[in-house]
């Protein structure tokens, strides 16, 4: 692979965003380039079924989804190199990408670095992940049909993920370090009056209890220190997103909370660069929805190198 080469576009995350993208610029006729640090598909990767990407009757697991966009991508033309990006500068002309293979020029930047679930840092967490511990309670909630799930967290995606859960599972509880949820006022009367919703107020989770699977909950009230255990057959992680903008946030604007700010446009303050996916700022992240900002940013490029703006 030739550095010294300008390529019509650079794509930083490999990806549904990423490789919708770059399978949208080639079949363009760009010459587009994949840059990825471990392998395809990101988040993706590691979700074992996907139920709510159409297409898949029978639903389909996150690596193998993974594999297929890369593969589609690449059969058009597209490029990949598993490199880890350590440096951008996306105001130079071209815009400079340098990685752990080398350095790489793009007329056009796309990033679709993504953003990983905040995680509670309770011992055995990254060990039950699939076994009871879940961070997406839109892509897992199926899997506890009629079954006690619990929810940690008390601000909007808590509140909704309750919600959804409380349609779908026998039981759910809510366990919130403070006495009140932070989430927006319009989730509050709809849990209330959710009979299958309990709340655990002032409360965190001190430990998870399980044999191969989950089983319960050990919680610690943080005004009493008292210990309580309850039962259930999942929990949801939902403490917010850590999303992957360390690159880009001395160049580019950032929200409240840390995500790229860019409308659905996918365009960035600066001009000929993108963010799609999860990393940019927006009111769902699946991927479905990343999959179409990867296709949209690809026309917005195509407009900024034929000299729009």
């Amino acid at each position: 692979m030739d550095a010294t080469h300008v390529y019509d576009m650079v794509i930083v995350g490999g990806g549904p965003a990423g490789y919708t993208a770059a399978l949208y610029a080639v079949r363009a006729g760009l010459d587009a380039l994949v840059l990825e640090r471990l392998s395809a598909g990101g988040q993706m990767a590691q979700t074992e079924q996907i139920d709510n990407y159409p297409g898949f009757e029978d639903g389909v697991d996150g690596f193998s989804l993974a594999e297929k966009m890369q593969k589609q991508a690449e059969r058009f033309g597209a490029k990949s190199s598993y490199a880890e990006v350590s440096r951008l500068d996306l105001t130079a002309n071209p815009k400079v990408v340098e990685t752990s293979e080398g350095t790489f020029y793009g007329k056009t930047v796309v990033l679709a670095t993504g953003a990983t679930p905040r995680e509670l840092g309770v011992a055995g967490e990254a060990e039950l992940v699939g076994r009871g511990v879940a961070y997406c309670a839109a892509c897992d909630g199926m899997f506890y049909k009629g079954k006690t799930v619990a929810v940690v967290g008390g601000g909007n995606t808590a509140a909704a993920d309750a919600l959804l859960l409380s349609r779908i599972a026998q039981k759910v509880i809510l366990i919130h370090r403070r006495d009140t949820l932070r989430a927006t006022k319009i989730y509050h009367q709809p849990l209330l009056d959710k009979e299958n919703v309990e709340f655990r107020w002032n409360s965190t989770v001190a430990e998870f209890l399980h044999g191969d699977r989950l089983t319960g909950l050990r919680l610690k009230n943080v005004l009493t220190g008292e210990e309580s255990t309850v039962e259930c057959g999942g929990v949801f992680i939902s403490v917010g997103r850590k999303p992957a903008t360390d690159l880009v946030k001395d160049q580019l604007e950032l929200d409240g909370g840390g995500y790229i700010v860019a409308d659905e446009t996918t365009k960035t303050a600066i001009p000929g660069v993108y963010a799609v996916g999860d990393v940019r700022t927006k009111p769902l992240r699946q991927v479905v929805t990343a999959v179409a900002d990867g296709a949209v940013a690809v026309h917005m490029a195509e407009e900024y190198l034929a000299g729009g703006a």
